[in-house]
């Protein structure tokens, strides 16, 4: 389905927790976030409800995130649901990795093709700095089993400047030996770090300047990508404050407790939970024709959504 400038609608990122066993500088609040209440999150089915209405609008991608979508209970059926679904092509699952020893085998016997993990860091002390409460050790063991029972791993890193710009070489070197994508993700000033010094913001240039052996071999969605020659794995740089692409947005996001966002960066949701049959694809259908042309980062320094990043859905 396209929407009102022309684009192809063709991608939803469903959240299914903003709850997240780590507590990531950028992400969470330190305490955490305050919990929904049981009713207000979508059940199983109205996940899989949700994801077919889409199928039928033409929908055929679905990313699984959250917080962290492998704390919610019944994953594993929702994938399986979503799995299932007739026009759905690509079944992809976003997470910190640390619970993957447990369900990476189940999540690919239920039809999800590929995972993204989330790895901001090699350094130990750094990793518990940066996720408050995380151990190294966990996020290491995750990248095993996703290896193991998964093909075409992608690692996303958030880009800090004076944080992690130090490690873009040693992040690199992961894809001298695995044949990962690892892509770096310009840090953009939502939720708790809206309010950040504008000096931890740097573009993903960085990465070329700090890796000048890297070479562009084209693009994966909105990912500039890249590899230096005879490694096995690729470079991608996302790149929303420096390189904004939203003429190219495929994708629209549902939260956890069923709001439709046209544009992470927009205040607009519209509610869809409760809906069922014809009433719930035209709304979300009203909601694809509606999108907006762009987000206003780069103007207003600030996004103008009225939650952070685990109450959407990385």
């Amino acid at each position: 389905m396209t929407d009102d400038y022309g684009r192809n609608i063709r991608y939803l990122r469903l959240s299914v927790t903003d709850l997240c066993p780590l507590r990531c500088i950028y992400c969470m609040p330190e305490q955490g976030v305050d919990k929904l209440e049981h009713g207000q999150i979508l059940t199983v089915e109205e996940c899989i409800e949700l994801c077919q209405a889409c199928a039928e609008l033409g929908i055929d991608k679905i990313r699984i995130t959250g917080g962290e979508p492998l704390i919610r209970r019944g994953i594993v059926d929702i994938c399986r649901g979503i799995g299932a679904l007739e026009g759905i092509r690509e079944l992809c699952l976003t997470t910190n990795g640390v619970l993957l020893p447990r369900y990476a085998r189940e999540l690919a016997e239920a039809g999800v093709s590929r995972l993204n993990i989330s790895l901001d860091t090699l350094d130990a002390e750094k990793y518990r700095r940066i996720t408050r409460v995380g151990e190294m050790g966990d996020a290491l063991a995750g990248l095993a089993a996703a290896e193991k029972y998964f093909k075409n791993t992608k690692i996303n890193c958030v880009l800090m400047g004076g944080i992690n710009d130090d490690e873009i070489p040693a992040l690199v070197d992961l894809t001298r030996e695995h044949a990962i994508d690892l892509r770096f993700i310009e840090l953009m000033p939502i939720g708790e770090c809206s309010g950040w010094d504008r000096g931890r913001f740097i573009g993903g240039d960085a990465v070329l300047a700090a890796v000048p052996e890297l070479e562009s071999c084209g693009s994966s969605g909105v990912s500039r990508m890249y590899r230096v020659p005879g490694w096995a794995g690729r470079v991608g740089l996302i790149s929303p404050m420096s390189h904004k692409f939203c003429a190219d947005c495929n994708r629209i996001r549902v939260t956890a407790d069923g709001k439709l966002k046209p544009c992470l960066h927009s205040a607009e949701e519209i509610p869809l939970q409760g809906l069922h049959g014809g009433e719930l694809r035209e709304a979300i259908a009203r909601a694809i024709r509606a999108k907006p042309v762009s987000h206003v980062m780069s103007e207003t320094g600030h996004s103008d959504s009225r939650r952070g990043m685990s109450g959407i859905g990385g």
